[in-house]
C-alpha cells in the first residue's frame, strides 16, 4: 500500500498482514516511526541509555539471547560474500576486456584466468559451508550458555527506572511547552524543541514579593525568539501555579532589553 501525503511526498508500505484494513496499516506503521522517534531523540537529548546505575543483581538464566557463535559467523559470512562479489567484479571485468582474437573460447579465458577462477570457486565455497554452519546453530541461547558459565547479573533496575522516568516527564514539559508555541513560531517543527530548551537553560533574575515570585528571563538571541518564550510565559501565568511549598504564586516573563548585572544569589538557571 501507499500513502500519499498533501505535500504530494509518498510512503510505501509492503507488509504480509492481510487481514487488517489498510487504514490499519499505516496507523500501525507511522506510529511504530513516531515511537523509533521518540527514544532516538530521548537517547540523543535526555541520555536515557546513559548508565545511572553500577550495582548489580542476579539476572534469570534461563533467559535467552541472540546466540553469540551464530553472531560471529554472520560476520564472517558478511566479509566472505565482499570478498566473493570483488572477485567476481575482477572476473567479469576481465571477460569484458577478453581479446577475442586471441582468446575466442570460454575454454580459452578461463586457462587464462584460471587464478581468479578458483578464488572465486574457493570463495563461494566457503560461503556454502558457513552458511551450513549457521543454518546447524540455534537463533538464541540461554544467557548462561552466552556466557560460558560466568554468574549472570544485570544492573539494578530501581535507580534506572527512577531516572528514566525523570527524563520522560521531562520529555513531556518539553512537549506541552512546544505545543504552546504552535501558533505563534513559525519554524516551530525544525527549531521549536531547541528554542524551549534554550529557554529552560537561560538565566533568570528572581525577585519575590509577598504573594509572587517574579521569574524573569533573559532576552533570546534575537526579538522573535523572545516574543515566542514570552507567549509561553503568559500561557503558564493564566494557570497562576504555586511555588512548591510555598503560597506564592510564580508569575514568568521575558526582560525587554539585556539584563542588568544581579547579586548571584538572584540568577540562576531557568
Amino acid at each position: 500500500m501507499t500513502r500519499l501525503c498533501d505535500d504530494g511526498h509518498q510512503t510505501t508500505i509492503l507488509t504480509s498482514r492481510l487481514d487488517l484494513e489498510t487504514v490499519e496499516v499505516a496507523y500501525r506503521m507511522f506510529e511504530r516511526w513516531r515511537q523509533e522517534n521518540f527514544f532516538k531523540y530521548m537517547r540523543d537529548e535526555f541520555e536515557i541509555d546513559a548508565l545511572a546505575e553500577h550495582a548489580v543483581e542476579p539476572d534469570d538464566p534461563t533467559r535467552t539471547v541472540p546466540n553469540p557463535a551464530r553472531r560471529d559467523l554472520d560476520t564472517q559470512l558478511k566479509a566472505a560474500r565482499a570478498e566473493e562479489t570483488k572477485l567476481a567484479q575482477k572476473y567479469g571485468r576481465a571477460a569484458l576486456d577478453n581479446p577475442e582474437a586471441k582468446r575466442p573460447t570460454a575454454r580459452g579465458f578461463k586457462i587464462a584466468h584460471g587464478k581468479i577462477g578458483n578464488a572465486l570457486r574457493k570463495a563461494t565455497q566457503r560461503i556454502a559451508a558457513l552458511r551450513q554452519q549457521r543454518a546447524a546453530l540455534p537463533e538464541r541461547v540461554p544467557v548462561v550458555e552466552a556466557l560460558g558459565g560466568r554468574p549472570v547479573v544485570k544492573l539494578a533496575a530501581e535507580r534506572k527506572h527512577l531516572t528514566t522516568v525523570l527524563k520522560m516527564v521531562a520529555y513531556q514539559i518539553e512537549s506541552d511547552l512546544l505545543g504552546l508555541l504552535r501558533d505563534e513560531y513559525a519554524r516551530v517543527e525544525d527549531e521549536g524543541r531547541t528554542l524551549v530548551q534554550t529557554a529552560l537553560q537561560s538565566a533568570a533574575a528572581l525577585a519575590p514579593t509577598d504573594h509572587r515570585l517574579r521569574v524573569t528571563l533573559a532576552p533570546l538571541s534575537s526579538p522573535h525568539r523572545s516574543r515566542a518564550i514570552a507567549t509561553i510565559c503568559q500561557a503558564l501565568n493564566a494557570d497562576a501555579p504555586p511555588f512548591p511549598g510555598t503560597d506564592k504564586i510564580l508569575h514568568y516573563e521575558m526582560a525587554e532589553a539585556p539584563m542588568p548585572n544581579v547579586e548571584a544569589d538572584t540568577l540562576h538557571d531557568g
